[in-house]
């Protein structure tokens, strides 16, 4: 606002209040000193619905504004009466009515992060969602199962939005539904998608089978720099005709029939037939079976060139190449049937030892 309209403003608050009674410096004092002295911050909400008087008048309540009237009246006079915006805004006692007036017309309302790790499911982002209070995992969970909402953002038909719930910190207010968090996730993810295959060829995949692939080279390790490497081995064995054969596919599809992820499978479970279990079907499962970062993204459209066909865990998080089935079974036998190349090792190692400086 200039210098000369705050000037005309103050002149038409400072004749409104002679008119009714020659309290000019009502007018200038309410306008160039703040209500109180208290510096503590205090949380108010502009709720859904409310209108500006009611706002004005809450305002004054909590010791914010002098005169709920006269604040009100500002905002007319500045154009600002209409621009209030839904949140949550931190205020102090110390704040003159522009600068309260600025905050809750910004749309800058008091946020959270909300932090969707890399390989996580949708059944394990709704519990995350619900676990941290910002609503319910049924109403998430439905949502990305949604047919016309899935329709909407991907301008494809899939049975749900896994694998397009792009892995970020997102900012959250009291007031952020979880249709619109689901919307800015997947739009996200178009945009990365979008960056990441930008110039590339899709090796004759659509989009739906690179993010399929992407979501299992994702479980399958931690390591970025194995990625690449993952996912030779899958190119590998689809060009092949060899079942992918892969743990990550097989918890999906229990947790079809569970509701919810089970991390532990059994010998039965690589034996029974499910959409999703790559031990039982040929080539890729019909979705994929979490989100995929950047990195996986990438690795699935630019694999490493190597005849690479098995790898097993080294029990620290990452894993052992081989082309033959006779090299992957040595290799089992050392890291896998040997219990003391197990002992004292977890895949939470590779973290450990990453942010120790110890892996570059």
């Amino acid at each position: 606002m200039s210098k000369s309209v705050r000037t005309m403003i103050i002149a038409v608050l400072v004749f409104i209040v002679l008119a009714g009674g020659g309290l000019g410096y009502i007018a200038y004092s309410f306008l160039n000193s703040p209500p109180g002295y208290g510096t503590t911050g205090i949380v108010f909400e502009v709720e859904p619905g409310k209108s500006f008087n009611t706002v004005a008048a809450e305002l004054e309540q909590q010791g914010l504004v002098k005169n709920a009237t006269m604040f009100s009246l500002y905002a007319r006079l500045t154009g600002d009466r209409s621009k209030l915006k839904v949140g949550q805004y931190q205020l102090n006692q110390m704040m003159r009515p522009r600068e309260v007036l600025d905050v809750i017309i910004s749309g800058k309302s008091i946020a959270k992060g909300f932090t969707v790790s890399e390989g996580l499911s949708t059944y394990e982002i709704a519990e995350l969602y619900q676990r941290q209070g910002y609503g319910t995992a049924e109403e998430f969970f439905r949502l990305t199962r949604d047919p016309q909402l899935i329709q909407l953002l991907l301008g494809e038909q899939h049975d749900s939005l896994e694998g397009y719930l792009f892995p970020e910190t997102y900012m959250l207010t009291k007031f952020t539904d979880t249709r619109t968090l689901i919307s800015n996730m997947v739009k996200r993810f178009l945009i990365v998608y979008g960056e990441v295959t930008a110039g590339k060829s899709n090796l004759g995949m659509t989009r739906h089978q690179i993010v399929t692939l992407s979501s299992i080279i994702e479980k399958e390790t931690g390591a970025p720099e194995e990625r690449p490497m993952i996912s030779s081995v899958f190119h590998n064995r689809l060009a092949k005709g060899m079942r992918l054969q892969t743990d990550p596919t097989v918890i999906y599809g229990k947790a079809l029939v569970l509701g919810k992820i089970v991390i532990n499978i059994t010998k039965n479970d690589l034996l029974t037939p499910t959409p999703y279990n790559t031990y039982t079907i040929n080539g890729l499962p019909p979705g994929p079976i979490a989100n995929p970062g950047r990195e996986a993204l990438a690795a699935a459209i630019a694999p490493a060139q190597t005849d690479y066909l098995f790898f097993v865990s080294q029990n620290d998080g990452t894993h052992v190449f081989s082309n033959s089935y006779e090299n992957h079974n040595k290799a089992v036998q050392r890291f896998q049937l040997n219990r003391k190349a197990r002992e004292g090792k977890s895949w939470r190692d590779l973290n450990k030892n990453r942010a120790a400086g110890e892996v570059k």
